[in-house]
C-alpha cells in the first residue's frame, strides 16, 4: 500500500495513476487496509487526484475515496474534499461515470448529518440531476437527497432551492 501511494505521488502518467487508484480502491474493501491507507497519508494523496484534469483519474480517485469513506476516522479527513466533489459532480458530463462516482461518495458522506452543510450549495444541482438524469443518476441523487432530508436543519435549504 505504501508503494502504491508513493507511486501515485511520483508519476504523472494517467494510466499508472488509474491502475494504482483501482488497486487502492480494491484494497480499501478491507477495513484493516482503510486504517493503513489513512495512516500512510493516502487519503490526502488520493484526494489530491481530484484536481487532476484527466476525468478517468478523478473517477478512480472518487471510487477509492468512496471505499475509504466507510470508516468514521477516514470521513473526518475526506470531508475536506466535499466541496470539490460537489463541483466535480456539477461540472461532469450528465450521467457520466465521473458524476456517478462523485454522487456515490456524497451518499456515503451524507449518511450522518456531520457534513450536510457542505452540500447546501449543490442542492439545486442535485434537483436538476433528478429531473434530467438517467435512472442510474436519479437513484444516486435520491440517495443523497434522502440522507439530507433526514436532517431537520436541511429542510429550509431543500424547500427553498431553485429548481
Amino acid at each position: 500500500l505504501q508503494k502504491l501511494i508513493h507511486l501515485l505521488q511520483a508519476t504523472d502518467d494517467p494510466l499508472i495513476q488509474e491502475q494504482a487508484l483501482i488497486t487502492l480502491s480494491n484494497s480499501a474493501a478491507f477495513s484493516v487496509n482503510q486504517d493503513i491507507i489513512r495512516n500512510l497519508d493516502g487519503l490526502s494523496v488520493i484526494g489530491g487526484m481530484l484536481s487532476d484534469c484527466v476525468p478517468k483519474v478523478k473517477e478512480k480517485a472518487l471510487n477509492a475515496l468512496n471505499n475509504l469513506s466507510m470508516n468514521i476516522k477516514n470521513q473526518e479527513e475526506i470531508q475536506v474534499y466535499i466541496t470539490q466533489v460537489c463541483r466535480n459532480v456539477e461540472s461532469a458530463p450528465l450521467n457520466s461515470d465521473l458524476q456517478l462516482a462523485g454522487l456515490r461518495l456524497l451518499t456515503n458522506m451524507s449518511v450522518t448529518t456531520d457534513y450536510h452543510h457542505k452540500m447546501i450549495n449543490s442542492i439545486p444541482c442535485f434537483l436538476h440531476l433528478l429531473s434530467e438524469g438517467t435512472e442510474r443518476t436519479q437513484i444516486q441523487v435520491l440517495k443523497v437527497l434522502v440522507n439530507l432530508s433526514a436532517n431537520p436543519a436541511m429542510t429550509r435549504h431543500l424547500l427553498r432551492a431553485q429548481v
